[in-house]
């Protein structure tokens, strides 16, 4: 992802369409808010266990990035948590049960069909519905969800193309949006612009 001029929204970016045959159950924001904390509670449960996977499978390098991305989830849980403690005080995360790990491969076409369900389909439906009630904090936050799940589902596909041919290169994780660049070739983030002296490497 290139860094630009501005950084990326809704207003000023044109990848915000839902994709045609939407599965998407839209709610209002709250319920939307809810919904996208028990995903990305799924997607940090199934991540942790990819990771393990890929580990005992002789995948380091994937078990990283499976690491990484569990981590992005939890960013992305904390910010859709405060707003809806701020809308439900009292609300409680809900638990996921870590799904079954197969082979390194298939793991990792998983997780990009996830990645890619989530920044096509059901985070550009909840944007729409928070812009139509005015909600910019949600606005906000399934934003920078949004863009970084697209990424990661890029670093998913990459790694399935060369998983007969790893690298040594670490992953960084965004500690603002759960954005992960792969390498060292880089100086913020292009998705929040936190410089990187901030990230955590894996």
């Amino acid at each position: 992802m290139k860094v630009r001029a501005q950084i990326p929204t809704v207003k000023n970016a044109t990848n915000f369409n839902t994709v045609a045959d939407s599965k998407t159950v839209v709610g209002s924001t709250l319920e939307n808010l809810k919904a996208a904390i028990a995903g990305e509670t799924g997607a940090h449960a199934k991540y942790t266990a990819f990771a393990k996977a890929a580990r005992e499978q002789g995948y380091t390098q994937i078990a990283r990035l499976f690491e990484a991305t569990a981590a992005a989830e939890l960013i992305h849980i904390d910010l859709e948590y405060t707003l809806v403690a701020e809308m439900e005080p009292g609300y409680v995360k809900p638990t996921v049960a870590a799904p079954a790990a197969r082979a390194c491969d298939l793991n990792l076409i998983s997780g990009a069909n996830g990645e890619i369900y989530e920044t096509s389909d059901m985070y550009p439906a909840f944007i729409r519905k928070a812009q139509e009630e005015g909600n910019s904090k949600a606005v906000h936050v399934f934003t920078r969800a949004k863009l970084a799940e697209s990424v990661h589902a890029e670093r998913y596909l990459a790694a399935y193309n060369d998983l007969d041919a790893p690298d040594d290169d670490k992953f960084h994780l965004c500690p603002i949006c759960g954005y992960i660049h792969k390498g060292e070739d880089f100086e913020k983030c292009p998705i929040c612009f936190r410089p990187k002296d901030t990230f955590t490497a894996y």
